[in-house]
């Protein structure tokens, strides 16, 4: 018999990724729920819990490495017999398949998979390639239910791994708390904040090619030949030194800032009067809902997977094609100029609502709701 109200969860993460941005969502909000949720932790990976609610014990599986975390995870499941385990990325999901099988119980395996995976795998070697392509398609049977962001990275995973569509269900991710729809955030402590007569084009993400801050970047500087405006990137990564030469290279230092990683944009957000979105594929796209969330109107490449979705077909945002920067400076220009009610924005933003987002967990796990009551 397994524990109908115990939850166990199985991540190895880099600590800042998407993943862990909705499993620290997540998981508190399936405890104010009433289940008991157990982290099992690779050594040194994320996801990283500020605080450990009531409810959640977090354990460590003993090893630094996800295979190596296996003897660990055998004896959790015959102690702990959880009702269900939620696993996520493909190397995380075959050790969760391998465990359950040597630990022999009835726990219910649900894999979850955040990234348009033909894109993705196409930037490894044909190994990992061949590795992910065939568990995904082989082993991904064997798992009760495959969850996704979106339509997209599910109809892409069926086509290019061959595990069948039927199999795969699409969840919202659980990405803004309701309290931000209403919310009054303080200004930035940043002059461009300041100044109404200048509009303010953010962005934000990790500094790297799948992004394409340069397309943002050209794009930006076609809008400043035309008016007055400035444009503001949040994040660090590799990619700095070569977007910060280009920024030299197009004679924009003066209305183009870097100013690094900020753990909580959302101020950034609702005191910009645009945000813009450029990343070359994705599974969802957190900060598109995070903007709408806070009324800022948003422009985005129609990229796989997620942002076209978000964004119902361009109802909510306008759509442009990949790396084309003279389409996306358009879009933005007329955003600028017409944009959006902010109530309408917040409306495309509320599917991924925590609690809503929760509810769509549970049902996909496999678990009634329980009364949102007991989540305050």
């Amino acid at each position: 018999m397994t524990d109908p109200k115990r939850i166990a969860c199985f991540f190895s993460t880099s600590g800042h990724s998407g993943v862990d941005r909705a499993v620290k969502h997540l998981i508190p909000a399936l405890a104010r729920r009433g289940y008991r949720v157990d982290l099992l932790k690779v050594r040194r990976h994320g996801p990283e819990l500020e605080e450990v609610p009531a409810g959640v014990e977090v354990i460590d599986l003993g090893s630094r490495h996800t295979y190596g975390c296996v003897p660990g995870i055998v004896r959790y499941l015959r102690r702990g017999r959880p009702r269900v385990l939620l696993s996520d990325k493909d190397r995380v999901n075959r050790t969760a398949l391998l465990a359950r099988l040597l630990a022999g119980v009835r726990t219910r395996l649900v894999f979850s998979s955040g990234t348009t995976i033909s894109i993705d795998l196409a930037t490894h070697g044909p190994l990992e390639r061949w590795v992910q392509r065939n568990s995904m398609g082989r082993l991904y049977p064997y798992a009760d239910r495959v969850i996704v962001p979106s339509a997209g990275v599910a109809d892409d995973m069926a086509d290019y791994t061959g595990l069948a569509r039927s199999h795969i269900q699409v969840v919202p991710s659980p990405v803004v708390p309701r309290s931000l729809f209403e919310a009054t955030l303080p200004r930035p402590d940043h002059p461009w904040f300041g100044d109404p007569s200048v509009p303010l084009v953010l962005s934000t993400g990790e500094l790297c090619p799948r992004k394409d801050f340069e397309t943002l970047i050209r794009a930006f500087a076609r809008i400043r030949a035309r008016r007055p405006c400035r444009l503001m990137i949040l994040g660090r990564g590799k990619a700095h030194d070569r977007l910060s030469a280009l920024i030299r290279r197009l004679d924009l230092a003066r209305d183009v800032a870097l100013p690094g990683f900020v753990p909580q944009p959302y101020a950034y957000m609702a005191h910009a009067d645009l945000f813009a979105f450029t990343s070359r594929w994705e599974g969802l796209g957190f900060v598109i809902i995070e903007a709408l969330a806070v009324g800022t109107p948003v422009v985005s490449t129609d990229c796989p997977s997620g942002p076209r979705e978000i964004l119902r077909d361009g109802r909510f945002g306008r759509l442009v094609r990949v790396g084309d920067h003279e389409a996306l400076s358009d879009a933005m220009l007329e955003t600028l100029d017409r944009p959006r009610p902010k109530e309408e924005l917040r409306r495309a933003a509320a599917p991924y609502e925590i609690e809503a987002a929760t509810d769509a967990y549970l049902s996909a796990l496999g678990l009634p709701p329980r009364s949102r009551e007991i989540s305050g």
